[in-house]
């Protein structure tokens, strides 16, 4: 979908000339994050420790498939996400929703005086709180990609959110959880305004991504000054048992 230029929100791209937020892995690993980067070819990945996001060329060719076969590995799943062509034949698709991306449109980014600055330190906790809240994927050295912040009661992290993909000029939100105790009072809200904040005091702006069928989390980000820029996909699939050359490709279903 196209967006209407106003603060925040990319207007219109030139033609031809795809946004950076497209492809944001891809914009992510040569940018900002390209010390992440493990690559074979085109394909860049981050270290599986660190996030399952992987980025594809624009427009994927045999070789481009055949160094990502060869970089996860024979029948490894792996995640595509944003990709929306053609599968060659011998992948099989093993997951697949419907997306969409938000970015800042006028955001009360503020400061959280509760909330605390989380590190490597944290990280059972925080993983703790991912496997009972769910928000997406969140493994041993996530924390590395930008700085997380959560909020405690009598000691214990009950809610946090932090940064991920980072284009140029833009910061993803992202691992925004509360443990189901505290439901209801605003912490989420809270801390995603805070990581906004940090993200605009570099310059930069906020975006995320959720669920199309996440209506609630839809309405909280619409509510706080997000707005829609697109429509994507989140899907993996499974690598040929054996390489494999020149196979066809399939469309996705």
């Amino acid at each position: 979908m196209s967006a209407v230029s106003s603060p925040g929100v990319p207007g219109p791209a030139a033609a031809g000339v795809p946004h950076v937020l497209d492809n944001p892995a891809l914009a992510s690993l040569t940018g900002p994050h390209a010390h992440f980067a493990e690559r074979r070819g085109r394909v860049l990945r981050y270290p599986v420790d660190v996030s399952p996001w992987l980025a594809l060329p624009d427009e994927p060719d045999a070789r481009d498939w055949a160094d990502l076969a060869a970089l996860a590995g024979p029948g490894a799943e792996v995640p595509l996400p944003g990709f929306r062509g053609e599968v060659p034949d011998g992948w099989e698709i093993t997951f697949r929703i419907e997306g969409v991306q938000f970015v800042d449109d006028g955001l009360a980014a503020a400061p959280e005086p509760e909330a605390v600055r989380l590190g490597p330190a944290d990280v059972p906790e925080m993983l703790d709180l991912v496997a009972r809240t769910q928000p997406g994927p969140f493994l041993p050295r996530t924390v590395e990609l930008g700085t997380y912040l959560g909020i405690r009661r009598d000691g214990v992290l009950i809610a946090m959110a932090g940064e991920r993909l980072h284009p140029p000029g833009w910061t993803e939100i992202s691992a925004v959880c509360t443990d189901p105790a505290f439901r209801g009072e605003g912490l989420a809200t809270r801390l995603i305004l805070a990581v906004a904040h940090g993200i605009r005091e570099r310059g930069e702006t906020p975006f995320l991504h959720t669920s199309a069928e996440n209506t609630n989390a839809i309405r909280l980000y619409e509510s706080l000054g997000f707005r829609l820029r697109r429509r994507t996909a989140f899907l993996a699939a499974r690598a040929p048992q054996r390489p494999a050359r020149d196979r066809a490709a399939v469309p996705v279903p």
